[in-house]
């Protein structure tokens, strides 16, 4: 387990993105959504994050209940704010958002102060916890100047008052992550999609300013959303279509895997995992198998041969260390 910052929270190295027991994409039943938590408790994952946008809450209240079963001492709970959700007139799904769920609620960006603690306090009624140990402001790429001016602060307020133990910032793009990281007293930022083997443009500006600064990244959508898990023409990269120049390069990825003995999605995972300010992988999964194959994947000793033989293809530069 590792602190993130300065906080004293931890996390396990391996956790547990809950998107897809909100269904993400597609149906998950509650015993499925259920027995997947079992899972990663059994792998030894003590960490588990989530947000209200993940179906509509129904990822929050799954998670809760399933975590209920263990000593609250012993895991990590990671969820966010700045989508506040409103009820709505329930009819059709919420498919447009990528859940498949009825759209019972709609999202309101929202990084005001009070909009952090009513949707805070909502969260953690959903989950059934009077406390949580990590939340984040949840892509506030197009309202950068309320969420440094209004849902920075109240943050910072929460965790003074100890009703959060960790604040940081979660977003696809690695530049305002950085000016977080630069300008504020984040203790940990969550950078999606853009430290992985095929886009590691977090490597010009967040991770040596985390680095330097003592903040802790966690690490997410290691696979790029499937591409890196397995690279075909159906895959998707960023969640959209992959354009072909992509999906080549995944597959030279993987043939150069193969020739090591080993997976691409062990290499992706072991990639993400080696930068010092790394403190956690977040994967996304919806089903016990995914769990134990990403626990499987993660453990697993990638060949320093193989990201020698990565890097003299310029696949990856050179400067990386793993």
């Amino acid at each position: 387990m590792t602190s993130l910052g300065r906080s004293g929270v931890k996390v396990s190295p391996l956790g547990f993105g809950a998107a897809g027991i909100g269904n993400l994409y597609r149906h998950v039943g509650d015993e499925e959504a259920h027995e997947a938590v079992a899972a990663a408790w059994e792998r030894g994952i003590r960490y588990f994050d989530t947000a209200p946008h993940y179906g509509l809450g129904l990822s929050e209240r799954r998670l809760g209940a399933a975590l209920r079963e263990y000593d609250r001492a012993h895991y990590t709970v990671s969820t966010k704010v700045g989508r506040r959700l409103e009820p709505a007139d329930g009819t059709g799904d919420d498919l447009a958002n990528g859940f498949a769920v009825p759209a019972t609620h709609r999202r309101v960006w929202d990084f005001s102060a009070d909009g952090i603690r009513r949707s805070l306090e909502a969260s953690m009624d959903r989950l059934g916890l009077d406390h949580l140990d990590v939340v984040y402001l949840h892509d506030p790429d197009d309202h950068a100047e309320q969420a440094f001016r209004e849902g920075y602060p109240a943050l910072e307020k929460l965790r003074s008052e100890g009703v959060v133990g960790a604040i940081g910032v979660g977003m696809n793009q690695s530049a305002m992550l950085t000016r977080f990281v630069r300008d504020t007293d984040v203790d940990v930022v969550l950078c999606a999609g853009r430290y992985t083997l095929l886009d590691q443009s977090a490597l010009a500006d967040l991770l040596p300013a985390a680095a330097e600064r003592g903040t802790s990244v966690v690490v997410g959508g290691a696979f790029n959303s499937g591409l890196l898990a397995h690279p075909t023409p159906a895959s998707t990269y960023d969640y959209a279509r992959t354009p072909q120049e992509m999906l080549d390069r995944a597959l030279r990825l993987q043939a150069l895997a193969g020739r090591h003995d080993v997976t691409l999605r062990a290499a992706a995972l072991a990639f993400c995992s080696a930068h010092p300010a790394v403190a956690s992988v977040l994967v996304g999964v919806g089903s016990t198998a995914e769990v134990h194959d990403c626990a499987e994947q993660f453990a697993i000793h990638v060949p320093t041969a193989f990201w020698r033989e990565l890097r003299g293809t310029g696949l990856l530069p050179t400067q990386e260390s793993s």
